[in-house]
């Protein structure tokens, strides 16, 4: 008999990937389906970035192995949106990863910098695929806490209390997901201090910054973060790209050099229509920015007026594509979902998909039409 690997025993299957199928079946059932579960942009991307893809088929270079590292295009570009959105200096040539996707990202750094038994630092709440990668790489994910109380911000006495031997990544996100609070520059300061005192890689994964978000930020803007952190980032969210998988590493030019190494033994390079679509993306101007964000301000409007009919409460100055809404006394996060899911076939996702923490949370995504919303709103009676 043969027998999958003991890794598989620490992970399950993500959440997303199940219920997902679930809601298919619903759907072929004839349930009438509102899913406002997934983070998945619906709108178009740049008409100019899809129009450069086209055009690039017959480029003679299309069809051909890419380099590891991407086009120098690319990354000369991505260097400029940095420059002109986070005023931070990187050089192109070997700051510079371009990445399919920043959840490859997750992974290869994971792999480049853990060995078996290592720790890792996971927020809770927070993306579950930090926690599953360190766990199929055998190295442990030692969670710390963001509460409500405390803003959604990680309290670095507590963390100082923790045994840090071997603790190796730690792994931030803000705009945070799922709750969409943002950090201060007082935080940034301090976990780089942190990661320095400690020897700890600081990731901060930023897919959410221009989502709702009048000042988009950058770990890289901080003095010494170049010695401890690296920036994952991603023009899914920013550019309603998600399908087309492109995302970007940032940083020093070692921590870079050693996740190539993992890398460019993974894949053989991204498709060159797509690098070729992505410069085009980061070239968007300011307007680009304020046409989506105006969209996304009448959904969450909209979202408001569900979550009250569900007798939920929201933060009003939260960022990001989701919201994050606290549960009427007596609910359990799982149970509201499934209640809800059931009675109204609408598909909202648990807080506890994201940690214990998030337990009396749901999270809302505002990735689906004003009417869609409305007819959602209408279903709760």
């Amino acid at each position: 008999m043969i027998e999958v690997a003991k890794r598989l025993q620490k992970v399950e299957e993500y959440y997303f990937s199940k219920k997902l199928r679930e809601v298919a079946f619903l759907k072929s059932q004839g349930k009438p389906i509102i899913n406002l579960g997934i983070g998945s942009p619906d709108l178009e991307p740049p008409f100019k970035a899809s129009m450069v893809l086209q055009d690039s088929l017959i480029d003679e270079k299309a069809h051909q192995y890419q380099s590891y590292q991407g086009l120098p295009e690319l990354r000369e570009e991505i260097s400029n949106f940095y420059k002109k959105h986070y005023k931070v200096n990187l050089v192109p040539k070997s700051e510079i990863l371009p990445l399919m996707g920043s959840k490859e990202g997750i992974m290869h750094i994971s792999m480049a910098f853990l060995n078996k038994g290592d720790k890792v630092l996971v927020p809770n709440p927070g993306y579950p695929t930090y926690a599953s990668v360190t766990k199929l790489l055998e190295a442990k994910p030692i969670y710390y806490d963001l509460k409500e109380k405390r803003n959604w911000l990680p309290d670095f006495r507590a963390l100082e209390r923790l045994d840090l031997k071997r603790v190796k990544i730690m792994w931030i996100n803000y705009p945070h997901m799922p709750t969409g609070r943002n950090a201060d520059n007082k935080f940034y300061d301090k976990v780089i201090a942190f990661g320095k005192r400690h020897d700890i890689l600081v990731v901060n994964d930023n897919p959410y910054s221009f989502v709702l978000n009048e000042k988009p930020n950058s770990i890289l803007r901080y003095k010494d973060a170049k010695d401890v952190c690296l920036e994952l980032n991603s023009l899914s969210k920013t550019f309603n790209m998600a399908g087309w998988r492109v995302g970007m590493l940032s940083g020093n030019y070692e921590f870079i050099n050693a996740v190539l190494r993992v890398k460019s033994n993974m894949d053989s390079g991204m498709f060159y229509g797509i690098q070729k679509g992505a410069i085009e993306a980061l070239k968007s101007s300011d307007m680009w920015f304020q046409s989506l964000n105006s969209v996304y301000l009448k959904r969450r409007k909209l979202i408001w007026e569900l979550a009250k009919k569900l007798k939920c409460t929201y933060y009003r100055n939260a960022t990001g594509l989701f919201v994050w809404a606290k549960l009427p006394p007596g609910y359990k996060s799982e149970e509201f979902t499934d209640l809800v899911l059931k009675d109204y076939s609408i598909f909202i996702t648990p807080g506890t998909v994201f940690g214990t923490n998030g337990e009396g949370y749901v999270r809302f995504s505002l990735c689906a039409d004003d009417d869609v919303i409305k007819d959602a709103i209408e279903r709760i009676k």
